[in-house]
């Protein structure tokens, strides 16, 4: 409990690194290990995109109160994912050890959720700072919609989930309604 405190603290007096990537540059492809529905799973951006428009969100760590809310709110709004034609992928580098229970849990079992390497943190440019400018192991709050031409399409950094969700799915509609004319 008091490991949990303490990273609790942490991730409050962390900030998310100033960069990541720019919209219209090639996202990094990767292969990670993960789950789906409490199983295990393997992620490839580059499979996941033959499917159409990815979004990837980088989050804090599995069973934290925020990741556990945006987890929910992702899995609750996955049909009007689909309905735009989008996968949705969670990448995490903390707490990688509880993914499988987290995905059946907080992701109902809907999408997938990876394990961030530390190459992936750094290609996508998602390493969680402390004020003093310590980076720290755990991934900063990150959303990217990804085109299945792979560049990167939309962008959103911020450590409070709230607005990740209703972002993501307004760039992935804007996208397929300028591609389905």
């Amino acid at each position: 409990m008091r490991k949990l405190l303490i990273a609790a603290a942490a991730l409050t007096l962390a900030v998310p690194a100033t960069a990541s990537l720019n919209t219209g540059v090639r996202a990094p492809d990767f292969t990670a290990p993960g789950a789906m529905a409490g199983k295990p799973f393997t992620v490839n951006l580059k499979t996941a995109l033959k499917k159409g428009p990815v979004v990837l969100y980088f989050f804090p760590a599995a069973f934290t109160d925020g990741c556990n809310a945006e987890a929910h709110a992702f899995a609750e709004a996955l049909p009007d994912f689909q309905k735009a034609g989008a996968s949705v992928i969670g990448m995490t580098a903390g707490n990688i050890d509880k993914l499988e229970a987290f995905s059946a849990e907080k992701c109902a079992g809907k999408f997938a959720v990876a394990a961030a390497s530390p190459d992936i943190i750094k290609k996508y440019d998602v390493a969680l700072t402390k004020p003093d400018g310590t980076v720290t192991k755990i991934t900063s709050r990150t959303s990217y919609v990804i085109a299945p031409n792979g560049k990167v399409l939309f962008v959103h950094s911020n450590m409070s989930p709230a607005d990740h969700i209703r972002l993501s799915l307004e760039a992935v509609q804007k996208y397929r309604a300028a591609h389905t004319r």
